[in-house]
Formats: C-alpha cells, sequence, structure tokens
C-alpha cells in the first residue's frame, strides 16, 4: 500500500509547546501508513528531548535557514521558495503547517505547488494580544485569504476555535477541534527534593517562591508581573520571583527589575531543561499572558499540583478551574495579578487544596495517544475526501 506523505512545517524547535506537538506528531504516526518529512528553520534553545529527537529524524529533516519566526521580507521570499521547489520535488499528500509564519509561508507555497490537503495548527493566533489594533486587523484579512485554500485549521481548545469563529476568518466546517497530547509522566511519578531545587538555585528554604517559565517576550506580560511584585513583596517580603527562560526583552525586564529596586528579589535563570525541578522549588505558578493557545506549562504544573494565577485569555481558562485549580484575572491588570497572588502566598492551606484538586484535574487528560489517533483519523479521512492516490 502506498504510504501517505506529509510535510510537517514550523519554523523552529526551540522550547515552547508546538515543538513538542510537532515532535510528537513526527514521531508516533504509524510508520506503515505515513511517510513524515519534517521542515523547519534553524534551531537554538531546543530541550534535551528535542535534541535527541532531531538526532535520530535527522534523515526525514530539512532544515531550511531563511525561515524565520520575525518578519523579515528578503529572508520570507527566500523560504517561500524553498518550500515551493520541495513541494513540487517531493510531491506531498499532505502539507501541515504549524504556527503564523509557517502558515503562511508552507500553505501559500502548497496551494501554489497544488499539494491535495493543506492543514494548518495556529497553536494560538495573532487575533490579538501581540500587536496593535491596526496590524491585529491585517493579521486577520491575512488569515482569511489563508483560509480559503486550507482544508482544515486544527483548534488546540474550544475557545481558540471560537475566536476564529468570532472574527469570522473561518466557518464551522473548516475548524476541527484535537487537544493535543503531552508526555506528563515526569510531572507525575517523581520525588524530588525541594530543598535541593532551591539551593541549586540560589534560594533559601524559607522563601516564597513564584515562578515564571516561558519565553521573555511582550505576549506574555512580564511588564504586568513586575508591576504586580511590587504589592506582592510590601505583603510577603519573603517572596521570591524566578524567571525562567529566554528572549528579547531579556535585558529590559532586568532593568525594569532593577530601577524598581527589587533585584534582590528576582532570579532570573534563563533556558532550563530540568522543568521538573524547578516546579519543585516554587510555591506558586504565574503566567500573566496576553492571549495563549493552550498553556502547557500550566498543564505541567498542575500535574506536578502546583497552584497558579493566570489570566483569562485563550484557551487558559479551559486548562485552569477558576478558584480550583488557581486563580484567573483579567489581562493586563497588575492590581487584580497582585491580589491573586498574595492571596495564594499567604494562605498555605489554600494553596494544598488546590494542590490536590490540581492533580486531580489533570489525571487522565492531554493523551498522546489520543492526539495522535484523532491526527491519524483526520489525515486519512481528509485524504479519502481529496480522493488522493
Amino acid at each position: 500500500m502506498k504510504k501517505i506523505k506529509v510535510a510537517e512545517i514550523i519554523t523552529r524547535m526551540d522550547w515552547a509547546g508546538s515543538p513538542d506537538i510537532v515532535r510528537l506528531i513526527v514521531s508516533r504516526l504509524d510508520p506503515e501508513i505515513y511517510d513524515v518529512k519534517l521542515i523547519i528553520g534553524k534551531t537554538r534553545f531546543a530541550t534535551a528531548k528535542t535534541k535527541a529527537f532531531l538526532d535520530r529524524a535527522s534523515s526525514k529533516i530539512t532544515v531550511i535557514p531563511e525561515l524565520k519566526r520575525d518578519i523579515l521580507p528578503v529572508s520570507d521570499l527566500a523560504a517561500f521558495i524553498r518550500l515551493f521547489i520541495l513541494f513540487r520535488a517531493q510531491k506531498f499528500d499532505i502539507v501541515h503547517t504549524h504556527t503564523a509564519k509557517a502558515g503562511a509561508l508552507g500553505r501559500l507555497a502548497a496551494y501554489l505547488c497544488g499539494v491535495p490537503v493543506i492543514l494548518h495548527t495556529p497553536h494560538g493566533h495573532n487575533f490579538y494580544g501581540y500587536f496593535n489594533r491596526i496590524c491585529s486587523k491585517i493579521i486577520i484579512i491575512i488569515e482569511k485569504f489563508l483560509t480559503l485554500f486550507t482544508d482544515k485549521i486544527i483548534c488546540l481548545t474550544d475557545l481558540e476555535r471560537q475566536d476564529f469563529l468570532k472574527f469570522k476568518v473561518a466557518d464551522e466546517k473548516k475548524l476541527t477541534l484535537i487537544y493535543q497530547g503531552l508526555e506528563l509522566d515526569e510531572f507525575t511519578d517523581i520525588n524530588i527534593d525541594k530543598g535541593k531545587s532551591r539551593a541549586a538555585l540560589g534560594v533559601k528554604s524559607d522563601a516564597l517562591v513564584v515562578g515564571f517559565i516561558g519565553r521573555l517576550e511582550r505576549i506574555k506580560g512580564l511588564d504586568y508581573l513586575i508591576e504586580a511584585s511590587v504589592s506582592v513583596l510590601k505583603n510577603n517580603p519573603l517572596a521570591v520571583f524566578l524567571i525562567v527562560g529566554e528572549g528579547s526583552l531579556h535585558k529590559k525586564l532586568e532593568k525594569k527589575v532593577n530601577s524598581l529596586g527589587l533585584a534582590s528579589a528576582y532570579i532570573f535563570s534563563g533556558w532550563r531543561d530540568n522543568i521538573p525541578d524547578l516546579f519543585s522549588a516554587i510555591d506558586l505558578l504565574v503566567l500573566p499572558s496576553l492571549n495563549e493557545a493552550v498553556g502547557i506549562v500550566l498543564v505541567q504544573a498542575q500535574a506536578m499540583g502546583i497552584p497558579v494565577v493566570a489570566t483569562k485569555v485563550g484557551g487558559i481558562p479551559e486548562i485552569i478551574k477558576d478558584n480550583q485549580t488557581g486563580i484567573l484575572v483579567p489581562p493586563r491588570n497588575p492590581q487584580e495579578l497582585a491580589r491573586a497572588m498574595s492571596s495564594l502566598l499567604k494562605n498555605k492551606d489554600m494553596r494544598l487544596q488546590m494542590s490536590e484538586a490540581a492533580r486531580i484535574w489533570m489525571n487522565g487528560k492531554f493523551e498522546i495517544a489520543d492526539m495522535i489517533n484523532k491526527v491519524s483519523q483526520l489525515y486519512e479521512g481528509m485524504v479519502r475526501t481529496k480522493n488522493v492516490k
């Protein structure tokens, strides 16, 4: 039987949720049914798992250095031309793009090459939160255009699906919901020494540690976290803020912390692979995003019994049970963010109740096999519908 030729495309396999999904799809689709190729740009901050995967799957991977996350017209044109040539040569049955830039260039090139099935997973969207109002409207127009030749858009949460309908980017028949699968065993079957984890970070044993894990970019709302921390530290002088990750705002955020006289209460650790160890060192996770598809770190934290404070945006309300496994607050609101963090830091019993509720809430959710089965069913169904031979 002829295998279904699939191209999975993403700008980079750096530390984040979308590369993990792509890695799982590429590595776990049935090789007896699918011939899967991965097309990526340069990767700088891959996790240990992703590095090992990229080494194992090197024969299936094509790197296009010009395929980048930022808008760079010359590089974008070069990446588009290389995608077009690759698609013409490989004659894929399915092109499945991931994230905005790869989605724009990949879908357009696939359409012009006559690829039978074109799918896209946005992993969130740029309709709000990322840019100003005019740019956001332009992005919505571009996405409406790209949707014209997209067979299916795969949403990771129902709220993401509802946003596509709300902004009239796609109609119901072009949207499908597939919850992502996650490797949660390392967050549930563990026994980590909290004291050692804190000592490795230079954190005192009696500190109340608030953790953030993610990209240091505007969309993550870290400016609001820093503003909120001024009030938190007045009420909780033992609080320490652990910022894990890298991004274009790193130096700016450190400068803001220093200007507010908060340097002694902040630790910027950079990228870390040992996420379970980091979770064991914190008392509370915070994610003040302006927009968020899912927030995988929220799932991981809850699986490990860490209560969270997060903004009520994107798919987060589907992940956090408000006032049960965490507290949800409005975005861009440092006062509410501070109030929520302070209330949890002051109330150990509440943290313990949320910790237990979070573990129960995550039990059995986000199974990898469920995601792969649904992706495979979609692929096979679309191939049959398009009568691909």
